[in-house]
């Protein structure tokens, strides 16, 4: 069975516990991490990130197509408000079997994570998608789950903001992807960064 397969990128965090710097613009061996993201996706046929546009040129997409930048509303409202923001603003012209969910502040993510993400979503018995997982088996955010699934569970749009990540993955029926080497490790914090390389930009 062939699927096709659009991403949304989330972005649009505070950083406060960088002092407020902007995850997307750190650096990890000299590519900003909104390029990393961007590039893990390129077997998508639609990058849509949620978050501000970068000050100094954009991210190349799929098929040289530069992603679409949407912001949730209120700004700030939370991953779970900025996912569902993401996901209604993919193109409703050309619908998607899948749509892969990635955090800009990972990344060691790759298009081979995503597409071990994408075949396990993929291989029967079909659930609603796939999840990266620690080796603790901690849920992390790098998915590939049905829009039709998230659609499902998700809260009429006043209820968006705020509303916990885990209260809206956490109704889906995600297979788990035991991650391999540190490719779950996300920058939350300055040590973090350091133990990564990542550097401010």
């Amino acid at each position: 069975m062939t699927t096709s397969l659009a991403a949304v990128v989330l972005t649009g965090g505070q950083g406060r516990r960088l002092g407020g710097h902007s995850k997307g613009d750190l650096l990890l061996d000299g590519v900003r991490l909104l390029d990393r993201a961007v590039a893990a996706c390129a077997d998508c046929s639609e990058v849509v990130v949620v978050g501000d546009p970068p000050a100094a040129g954009l991210s190349v997409g799929p098929a040289g197509r530069a992603p679409r930048f949407v912001r949730e509303e209120p700004r700030h409202s939370g991953p779970a408000s900025a996912l569902l923001t993401g996901l209604a603003a993919l193109d409703q012209h050309d619908p998607v079997d899948l749509v892969a969910v990635l955090a800009v502040d990972m990344p060691l993510l790759t298009t081979a994570t995503v597409a071990r993400l994408r075949a396990a979503a993929e291989t029967p018995p079909l659930g609603d998608g796939a999840v990266l997982v620690d080796a603790g088996g901690r849920a992390h955010l790098a998915l590939v789950v049905r829009p039709d699934a998230l659609a499902r569970v998700a809260p009429p749009r006043e209820e968006w903001p705020g509303l916990a990540m885990r209260a809206l993955t956490g109704a889906l029926d995600l297979r788990p992807v035991v991650a391999r080497g540190d490719e779950e490790s996300d920058v939350d914090t300055w040590a973090d960064a350091e133990r990564l390389r990542v550097t401010p930009d």
